[in-house]
């Protein structure tokens, strides 16, 4: 790992100025809790000049609930704050459940939410030195090599999956993400097109731009017949990274489902709307034969890879477990 300069910033202002003069022989990179850029650097992947520690922005780091307006996640709230705060628990269940399960607990007490929705894809041929980054020959040595545990869907360019568990459920949510830029510029996108599927021409993974910092995620109130579950499924009970992992919001008319957002993580580039599963739900009573139903679209289409086969058959249990375990919640 090379030196750099360390810079603690105390504004969003000044982060996006000094983002901003960065240069290719100098460049500048945003730190927040620091789990994804100290491996990245350690991998020789990431050599800044500069890195600007946003965490000595005050304020930046706060939860709210309104019930008109929903949640506020500041970018520097941490995973395990999420984890553990009273109104997320319960208007947020499923998020709460998602941001418990990420990573193991040192690593929740430090990683934040805007560094993890945008931290770079687990892919080892994506952080492999040799590859350079994202490439057609890093997607052609992924496709004839160790692939077990990525994408099964929309995996003909690149079979990476974006390493976020709580974004699985913030999709499910409606999740929206705010980015500042220069001279106090703001925009808002939905979390679902701020995560990028895979191109060869541009190393990006988010619609983020060079001279932008995530300020905030937002979150629609989950309304007051919701019903929601969140399933993480690992080969083993201890830290792991995830086969496959499942998000369902599902809005009751007593016992009729009125509207579904089924989201599926670990299995596409990028957290994958189920829209077929959904509207199968849709003005129907959701019983154990309609989840089955569900589940199995949920996973029609699936084009698995030579070593990644099995994850088909284990995405439609899980689909289909959490979506009964959100009805009976």
């Amino acid at each position: 790992m090379q030196s750099f300069e360390w810079v603690d910033v105390t504004s969003v202002d000044q982060a996006v100025a000094l983002l901003a003069a960065s240069r290719p022989d100098r460049p500048v990179v945003a730190k927040a809790g620091g789990m994804d850029l100290i491996d990245l650097m350690k991998e020789g992947l990431v050599r800044p000049a500069s890195v600007v520690n946003l965490r000595s922005i005050d304020g930046l780091d706060t939860i709210t609930f309104d019930a008109a307006r929903g949640l506020s996640l500041d970018a520097l709230v941490t995973l395990a704050r999420i984890e553990s705060s009273p109104e997320v628990r319960r208007e947020y269940p499923a998020l709460a459940k998602a941001a418990a399960h990420a990573a193991t607990p040192q690593v929740r007490n430090a990683a934040t939410i805007g560094g993890n929705l945008l931290q770079r894809p687990r892919c080892w041929y994506l952080r492999s030195q040799h590859f350079q980054g994202r490439s057609a020959e890093a997607a052609a040595a992924l496709a004839s090599g160790e692939h077990q545990y990525h994408a099964i869907f929309d995996n003909s360019a690149c079979a990476l999956v974006h390493a976020s568990t709580p974004a699985t459920a913030l999709v499910a949510y409606g999740a929206r993400v705010h980015l500042t830029g220069p001279r106090g510029r703001e925009r808002t996108v939905p979390l679902a097109e701020f995560l990028r599927p895979p191109r060869f021409d541009e190393d990006r993974d988010t619609t983020i731009e060079p001279d932008e910092i995530l300020t905030r995620v937002t979150v629609p109130p989950p309304g007051a017949n919701a019903r929601t579950a969140y399933h993480k499924q690992t080969e083993r009970d201890s830290y792991d990274w995830p086969i496959c992992d499942v998000a369902c919001v599902l809005q009751m008319d007593n016992d009729t489902v009125a509207a579904a957002s089924i989201v599926l993580g670990w299995v596409a580039p990028t957290p994958r709307r189920a829209a077929t599963s959904e509207q199968r739900l849709v003005g129907n009573r959701l019983t154990e034969a309609l989840a089955r139903e569900a589940a199995q679209a949920a996973v029609a289409g699936a084009t698995p890879l030579a070593k990644n086969g099995f994850k088909v058959p284990i995405l439609e249990a899980v689909v289909r477990r959490t979506l009964l375990a959100a009805v009976a919640a």
